[in-house]
């Protein structure tokens, strides 16, 4: 899964693919990396970001989601915890929803979800992007994320979504303390153990830089290593900003485990 933040102020990449010809183009380039699925966002979620309005975040994704899809059949996620969002940018051509909320911050998404009988990548997060990595603390991390996937996921089966359509997202750095995220992706086969697939997305994350001491942009071996142990202990899809480099990663880490592409 391909990153393509379409904010000013993402943590990684804000600004880069702000305008929309810079936006497609980078798009179009991740797929020839490798890019399985493009997820889109119109919403800085780092830590201690603010909401911005309904209008300007359908004003930043659905150009793009629009011309991506007249020039490429690329599965395209939206990466947004808003139903009016998601609703729209699925009428643009959109196929997944990816809410960071898993459904929480708006009760309308599942019935958005239901509606279009798209996947939905339910992620863990403990606050809000506001607040979320004001000193989160749990009594045992994994314990309290597969309660809450267990939760949330039954939410959507007694809703009518299908089993099929659900992924997991353990949500690094969202709500995380530094050495929270690597408990979750050592016990990432825990959450394997609920019947879903797992998604994981540790690119370029914090908790690489501050291990490494290294800024944002050096973070390319850590998140490799992240990716590859991720992978090895049970995630299926890898959410990345360096797609070429990644997709190498992927290849090999799946080569190990024994899978023949």
């Amino acid at each position: 899964m391909g990153i393509l933040n379409i904010t000013p102020d993402s943590f990684s990449d804000g600004g880069k693919y702000y305008n929309l010809d810079n936006a497609v183009e980078y798009a179009l380039e991740l797929v020839k990396q490798g890019a399985d699925i493009i997820d889109v966002g119109g919403e800085s979620t780092r830590p201690g970001a603010k909401a911005i309005s309904l209008d300007d975040e359908i004003n930043r994704v659905v150009p793009v989601i629009k011309s991506i899809r007249s020039v490429s059949s690329i599965p395209i996620s939206i990466d947004t915890y808003k139903s009016e969002v998601a609703q729209i940018a699925l009428d643009s051509g959109a196929n997944i929803i990816n809410d960071i909320s898993g459904l929480k911050f708006d009760s309308k998404m599942i019935d958005v979800v239901k509606e279009y009988n798209v996947p939905i990548v339910i992620m863990h997060i403990k606050g809000t992007p506001l607040n979320m990595q004001v000193n989160p603390s749990y009594d045992n991390i994994i314990d309290e994320i597969k309660s809450y996937f267990k939760k949330r996921t039954n939410l959507c089966l007694d809703y009518g979504i299908p089993k099929t359509h659900i992924i997991l997202d353990p949500g690094i750095g969202f709500g995380k303390q530094l050495n929270d995220n690597f408990t979750i992706i050592r016990e990432l086969n825990t959450f394997i153990e609920l019947g879903y697939p797992i998604l994981i997305g540790p690119s370029r994350k914090s908790f690489i830089g501050l291990t490494l001491d290294l800024p944002v942009n050096d973070r390319m071996e850590g998140t490799a290593a992240a990716i590859t142990a991720s992978i090895m202990n049970g995630a299926r899809i890898i959410r990345v900003h360096d797609v070429l480099e990644m997709k190498r990663v992927q290849i090999i880490s799946d080569k190990i485990r024994g899978v023949i592409a």
